[in-house]
């Protein structure tokens, strides 16, 4: 009788584990073999497009981890910030927050990316006066004198030479986004539903 009701129990709990459907497994060592830029920022391959898949957020999560434990990710904070967002939309607050704080830029930071922490870490603690405060502060940043910006938007060349148009200061309009649909889950105030006024 014990042995059936230890049965039960196993049943039960593996019912209310989230399920990680067979999306989630990966090849995790052809992934941990990539590049860097390979592994976070090519769209179509490394973790981004597993990460879309429902219930596999902290399964990516574990995996930008366990790449940014190689000696070859030393010292990049794109990987850590990206951990952080994924651990942020998979409802990690605590260990969100602790790796953003990681990203932080030395002085002069001028391209506004603490403001941009500092707003992404008060919308996870539900502190609006801060994510004003941080929304303010992004908003000021000046562009720099190379910078080509024009009616708000600053244009650059990709290697391919295809040119992209992007918003002065960059990431104000996530942090817009923050503002609009605070007390939001990260990952809904991050959609772009929440980037449109009135979404």
């Amino acid at each position: 009788m014990r042995a059936v009701r230890c049965l039960l129990a196993l049943a039960v709990s593996a019912v209310a584990l989230p399920a990680l459907a067979d999306d989630c497994v990966v090849d995790r060592a052809a992934l941990l073999a990539l590049s860097p830029d390979a592994f976070d920022q090519d769209l179509t391959g490394g973790w981004r497009p597993i990460a879309e898949k429902p219930g596999c957020q902290l399964p990516v999560a574990d995996l930008i981890a366990a790449y940014r434990a190689q000696p070859k990710a030393a010292g990049n904070t794109t990987l850590i910030w990206h951990e952080a967002q994924v651990r942020a939309e998979a409802g990690q607050d605590a260990q969100a927050v602790a790796l953003m704080r990681q990203t932080y830029k030395p002085a002069p930071d001028a391209g506004g990316w603490n403001p941009y922490v500092d707003a992404s870490i008060a919308l996870i603690e539900k502190n609006k006066p801060a994510l004003i405060t941080a929304r303010a502060a992004l908003a000021a940043v000046p562009a720099p004198p190379e910078a080509n910006v024009k009616d708000g938007f600053f244009s650059f060349t990709l290697p391919s030479g295809q040119t992209m148009k992007v918003a002065w200061p960059p990431n104000l309009d996530v942090v817009d986004a923050f503002v609009r649909c605070f007390g939001k889950p990260y990952r809904d105030a991050y959609g772009m539903a929440c980037r449109t006024p009135g979404g």
